[in-house]
């Protein structure tokens, strides 16, 4: 069994306005993770996912591609434990 995890994620580029929250959502639901993603005021999109680490991983890489319109130039990643506060992935707005 893989280590519960949680990633805190902060997605820069051309992110807002082009489904990636849609996206990041239907992927980490693929992944049986939990959590969220928003929209943050200067432009990024903030990801914050609880789940097995090489999952979170995989999601981490996904994030990269994004949806057809965006152009990812930043994916960061700050690790940390598992809090057990998600119960499903939503957007928040």
């Amino acid at each position: 069994m893989s280590e519960i995890v949680s990633g805190h994620i902060y997605v820069s580029g051309r992110v807002q306005g082009v489904g990636y929250r849609d996206f990041t959502q239907r992927r980490a639901e693929g992944l049986q993770l939990k959590g969220y993603t928003r929209n943050l005021p200067d432009g990024r999109v903030e990801i914050e996912v609880e789940g097995e680490r090489a999952r979170i991983e995989e999601l981490v890489q996904i994030l990269w591609q994004g949806p057809p319109r965006s152009k990812v130039t930043s994916v960061e990643v700050f690790w940390g434990p598992s809090s057990s506060r998600f119960h499903a992935f939503s957007i928040r707005f």
